[in-house]
């Protein structure tokens, strides 16, 4: 699906009086409503670095990128939005949204230690070949959540965490480990 899409089926969840599995549990739902805000902040106050916007033009070559998310995945509230911004810079890079949970079970192809983790972006070229993945966090990010769950933190506690480093981090690590991958194949 194209973003705008993406957008749509968010929108539907959130505004169906009977939303369908997952997001008819409440954690689900409040997850979804939460991430939508998240999202929606990112997308107003998120801001693509000089180093990235020029890396992102010095693009050439049609890029398909996919990237893989859902709704209810907290990181991807924070991390979708750059992802976007960044594909919005390049007429060359041909964006594409898939959810984890829906076919073409893509992700099924692109495990993170065993599993699905998301958001996860595919870059592929002209032909199809992966130029590379990347996902689900920034490693720094992981590191702390590995830090988190070795504190044995609640779910509750990690999620807060998470959030603070997010807002601190300000969409920088993200763009950094982009940008190091896409200068590889430039």
């Amino acid at each position: 699906m194209n973003l705008q899409q993406y957008l749509e089926h968010f929108e539907r969840i959130l505004n169906s009086p009977k939303p369908e599995a997952p997001y008819d549990a409440p954690d689900y739902f409040n997850y979804a409503k939460l991430n939508w805000s998240r999202m929606n902040r990112w997308f107003k106050k998120g801001i693509l670095t000089d180093e990235t916007k020029s890396i992102i033009k010095g693009i050439t070559m049609d890029q398909k990128w996919i990237l893989i998310s859902e709704p209810w995945c907290g990181d991807a509230a924070h991390l979708v939005p750059f992802i976007i911004m960044m594909a919005r810079e390049n007429e060359n890079i041909h964006l594409e949204i898939e959810l984890r949970d829906s076919e073409p079970f893509r992700i099924e192809q692109y495990l993170t230690n065993g599993g699905k983790s998301i958001p996860k972006l595919i870059v592929k070229d002209v032909k199809g070949n992966d130029l590379f993945t990347w996902g689900p966090r920034p490693e720094n990010c992981q590191a702390h959540f590995e830090d988190l769950k070795a504190k044995n933190l609640t779910f509750e506690e990690q999620k807060i965490e998470l959030q603070n480093w997010y807002n601190h981090d300000d969409g920088q690590s993200v763009q950094k480990e982009l940008n190091a991958l896409l200068k590889s194949y430039n």
